[in-house]
């Protein structure tokens, strides 16, 4: 094996993020698709028309759709449109926006950020009006949007009926939900509900809709719901550097995605190996899982020294140091194989630790 070949080992498998994967060959070939011939630029070509097609076929009539390239481009600029300069963004203390972004929220779209910690990484009407105060105070950020992460950071669910709870209490207050759904197939395969069910039908007015994780090569939407709720997108979108020139190659790999319910067979599968791992592990002694599996992750506390040592072989990071809290994700090409192997080499080291 060449020193190229080992770095392209196609049995090599990561557990640290589910944008590890490769392209799922059906988004592969929509690509090879798409490459012949001349299209007009910016969107105005036929597969980001078939693509407004595919999503009101999911999630209503009168979606907008705005493909970009990746989840922190489509946060920053949802979240803008939604926002005048002096508003603020209520979210959880763990909330991607938050934590993973880099400051990209505050930096680049000007943001404020208004953190709330919860158990489980879910927010709900009471959470939320722990930071809704001092209204009308010109001293004071005044919060105009609520984001929630589905599935969580955390790796829960919300039910259609706690985002329809929150939905409600939002409006209430002529305020704006927004979804950062980077995961939000996976959501839908372990609700066992639609799209339209999850957000339409609960009045989430502005998505996140994420394709990098669940199989694609590179590619996002904002989808809008409620357009009096936002302004400005297609400048927006330009002005974050989110307008793709050759848009059709992230158009049809979302129409893909969409297309034969391949968002779904990819996410339940990611889904069913996560209760594979978690099911495998669950009685090795000494090892906690102090969290639900209800999506693609698998949060665990075990020995420090144990987590290194299989560091060695196997990619996954600490998700929070002080505890010794690990993340194992899966993916939509993680093989059963794959997680009987990483299980054996979890219970081997552990029994190896206590011995």
């Amino acid at each position: 094996m060449t020193e190229l070949d080992a770095l392209h080992d196609p049995t090599e498998r990561g557990f640290a993020s589910d944008n590890y994967s490769g392209i799922h060959p059906e988004v592969l070939a929509a690509i090879v698709r798409a490459n012949g011939g001349h299209q007009t630029a910016y969107g105005d070509d036929v597969y980001t028309s078939r693509l407004q097609d595919a999503f009101a076929e999911h999630f209503g009539e009168g979606v907008e759709v705005y493909p970009v390239f990746n989840g922190t481009g489509a946060n920053v600029v949802a979240l803008q449109a939604c926002t005048q300069r002096w508003e603020s963004v209520i979210c959880t203390a763990s909330a991607h926006i938050h934590v993973d972004e880099c400051a990209a929220p505050e930096r680049m779209g000007g943001l404020k950020l208004m953190t709330v910690a919860t158990p489980d990484g879910k927010l709900t009407p009471d959470l939320i009006d722990t930071v809704a105060v001092r209204k009308d105070d010109e001293h004071h950020a005044q919060p105009k949007v609520v984001s929630i992460t589905q599935t969580t950071e955390l790796g829960t669910a919300y039910t259609p009926a706690e985002i329809r709870e929150i939905a409600d209490h939002v409006h209430a207050k002529g305020w704006v939900l927004h979804v950062d759904g980077s995961r939000l197939s996976n959501a839908a395969a372990s609700l066992g509900v639609s799209f339209r069910e999850m957000i339409t039908d609960t009045g989430v007015d502005i998505v996140s809709f994420g394709g990098t994780k669940n199989g694609l090569m590179v590619g996002e939407a904002v989808l809008v719901l409620a357009p009096d709720a936002v302004r400005g997108m297609k400048y927006l979108r330009k002005q974050s550097m989110q307008l793709a020139s050759k848009m059709r190659f992230i158009s049809t790999q979302l129409e893909a995605l969409l297309t034969d319910e391949l968002y779904l067979r990819n996410a339940g599968h990611a889904n069913a190996m996560a209760q594979r791992l978690a099911g495998g592990v669950r009685d090795i002694d000494g090892l906690i899982l102090p969290r639900p599996v209800q999506a693609n992750a698998v949060f665990a506390i075990l020995p420090r020294e144990v987590s290194e040592h299989l560091m060695e072989s196997f990619r996954f990071y600490f998700w929070d140091e002080s505890t010794g809290e690990v993340r194992w994700m899966c993916s939509w090409d993680t093989t059963e194989a794959d997680i009987d192997r990483f299980v054996t080499a979890i219970s081997d080291a552990m029994r190896d630790h206590r011995a």
